[in-house]
């Protein structure tokens, strides 16, 4: 069996018109503009979800039989920057104490489920750990993604130096929360030929661009088009679990749509867009008009050029029949993947217990080697030698033989784009324009360009944050590496346990690590606050010695003696410690000496707060002790 499961190449937008000078001027986007009153004519076999029929959302301030209500720690158990999960009976809550405040929220990121207590609390706001969403601690509201969903925040009380908290039962059990949206208020929605947003791809970019605009309070008509026949879903599980259903991969159910008005057209494909007239041309002739317009098509799987391409057993993977194909036929097959990069090293590695053998062509010397360096994907690699891949660098398909039997705007006046097919400005690394095809970027973009919709002049800023997930390893990358010029890599390559700090020049553009979380989510925080890692920074840190750790070691133990003594306080119960690691278990100690190479990866021996100091003081350079 064959396949091309490589990086999709992004499709190139141009767009060249010369507008007169009177329709020139900068458009706004009412939230009481109308539509215009021409009769909506069906798109063929394009479904389509009416706003008419709503949901009635649940109601904000739940009843005292909802609630439940329970002391959780003492006043003095929590320091500044420390975040604990307390029991209320019904479910966790993330319990976060910042500058002498405590705060509440839920205990799971509402993306994948990362535990938040494990992340990192910066700036009023917590990290999840795994892919890098962002919540702030007062509001519980998601400031930086991927994820569509905000955290519930609970009320907090002081009494006698304990610490209440005060939380709805549906909402500790739900563990997510939807911000408020506006309705759609349009006569002309679901039946006229205009609209006032269209939006073309139905993928992150679409979606958050969609659900941003209700969240700002507009209610005219928004339109979302798709060529796929589902609604939107989590497009980056198609590599990774090649066998999952549409319905498992929905990012929200048909009823959602229907609530807020947001109108899908799928199995509806664009072909002309007039933007002198303000109009597209869909495929089967149908025409809608559109007040803005975003283009977040996506991008379509990079294909071989060879001959034989078109074999019938040759597979890109884009939609879920994709990927459920190509795992169907590949059980007991040989299985060949062309290209070495995350997405098809997700493939791979899926793919090893289903199919009889799987073989890996690259043109690169190790896979994973643009992002990641020859010295990483080299321990990559030989973890999935370990899991029977077989590889073949430095080499090219030749032929395929059938066996027989910056604000997403573009230079085009309320056009916008978004997602795998965007070239922007990167405003960290100097506006470098760059071609960033991931899941996390797609949402940024898809909210900065409602934004900006609403002539609320936001600019992109996010932090690129890749992860993967491969025979139970998890890599986390953060940053733009593309480039680099060297790699400083703290830890230990053959037990796949590290931190690589990826350079060009004086500065750390990258950083990737594996089962040392939540080191990338704070690199990714320092960077995101607009400060610059230098390299020496990273080369002091990766040369402190043993007697460095011990040093530092003793320092936490000394700071925080009293906490290591202190007992978690809760009624009815006996006094337990509140999750400190026994002393004998530091580096040091008889049974953990550690070796002088594993200086950074110690912080996996902290507490949650004392590893962000260390890190803190590594990225520091007055924290920094070089030898």
């Amino acid at each position: 069996m064959g396949g091309c499961f490589s990086k999709p190449k992004p499709v190139e937008l141009k767009i060249e018109v010369v507008l007169p000078e009177k329709e020139r001027g900068k458009e706004e986007l009412s939230a009481s503009g109308k539509g215009s009153p021409r009769a909506y004519q069906g798109n063929g076999t394009a479904r389509h979800f009416h706003a008419e029929e709503r949901l009635t959302a649940p109601h904000p301030y739940p009843g005292p039989q909802d609630c439940v209500e329970a002391a959780v720690c003492h006043v003095k158990d929590l320091e500044n920057g420390q975040m604990r999960e307390v029991e209320l009976g019904w479910g966790k809550v993330l319990l976060v104490k910042d500058n002498g405040e405590f705060h509440a929220l839920g205990h799971k990121c509402p993306h994948y489920g990362a535990p938040l207590v494990k992340g990192v609390l910066s700036r009023g706001r917590v990290r999840c750990p795994w892919h890098g969403a962002c919540f702030n601690i007062s509001t519980g509201d998601l400031e930086d993604f991927p994820g569509l969903d905000s955290l519930h925040k609970f009320q907090v009380k002081i009494e006698k130096e304990k610490v209440y908290v005060r939380a709805s039962k549906q909402a500790l059990q739900l563990q997510r929360r939807t911000k408020v949206m506006a309705k759609c208020i349009s006569t002309s929605a679901g039946h006229s030929s205009s609209t006032n947003v269209l939006i073309v791809g139905a993928g992150a970019a679409g979606l958050v661009c969609a659900e941003t605009l209700r969240q700002e309070g507009f209610s005219d008509r928004i339109v979302l088009c798709t060529l796929d026949r589902h609604l939107p879903y989590d497009r980056p599980k198609l590599s990774k679990s090649l066998d999952a259903q549409p319905e498992q991969l929905a990012l929200r159910p048909k009823e959602f749509f229907r609530a807020y008005g947001i109108e899908v057209l799928t199995e509806a494909q664009v072909v002309t867009v007039d933007v002198r007239n303000k109009k597209v041309v869909f495929k089967d002739g149908f025409k809608l008009e559109y007040s803005k317009l975003l283009l977040a098509p996506g991008s379509s799987p990079k294909t071989l050029s060879c001959k034989g391409k078109e074999v019938e057993n040759v597979f890109t993977i884009r939609t879920p029949e994709d990927a459920n194909r190509v795992v169907r036929l590949a059980r007991g097959r040989n299985a060949v993947v062309v290209g070495a990069g995350f997405l098809g090293m997700e493939v791979a590695a899926y793919l090893t217990e289903k199919a009889h053998s799987v073989s890996v062509v690259e043109l690169e010397e190790t896979p994973f080697r643009r992002f990641l360096g020859e010295r990483v994907g080299r321990a990559l690699m030989k973890m999935f030698e370990n899991n029977r891949v077989k590889f073949y660098m430095q080499t090219e398909v030749s032929e395929l033989r059938a066996q027989e039997g910056k604000m997403m705007q573009t230079n085009v006046p309320g056009v916008f784009a978004a997602g795998d097919a965007v070239t922007f400005p990167l405003a960290w690394r100097n506006n470098r324009k760059v071609n960033i095809p991931h899941w996390q970027m797609a949402h940024a973009q898809g909210r900065v360009a409602a934004q900006n919709m609403l002539a609320q002049e936001a600019e992109i800023s996010t932090v690129p944050y890749l992860w993967t997930a491969m025979f139970g390893k998890s890599l986390r990358y953060a940053g733009y590496g593309e480039g680099f010029d060297d790699v400083i890599i703290q830890g230990d390559l053959e037990e796949l346990k590290f931190v690589a700090f990826y350079t060009k020049g004086d500065e750390v553009i990258a950083v990737a690590s594996m089962n040392y979380d939540p080191i990338v989510s704070k690199v990714a925080e320092v960077l995101a606050s607009g400060r610059a890692i230098r390299k020496r920074e990273a080369v002091c840190a990766a040369q402190q010695d043993r007697r460095h750790v011990l040093a530092h070691r003793e320092r936490i133990l000394s700071s925080h003696a009293a906490d290591l003594g202190r007992h978690a306080w809760a009624p009815g119960t006996e006094a337990k410690p509140w999750g400190q690691v026994p002393t004998s278990n530091f580096p040091g100690s008889p049974r953990a000496e550690p070796e002088p190479s594993q200086c950074l990866p110690s912080i996996a021996w902290l507490t949650s707060s004392e590893a962000s100091c260390f890190l803190q003081e590594m990225l520091t350079p007055q924290g920094l002790s070089c030898h």
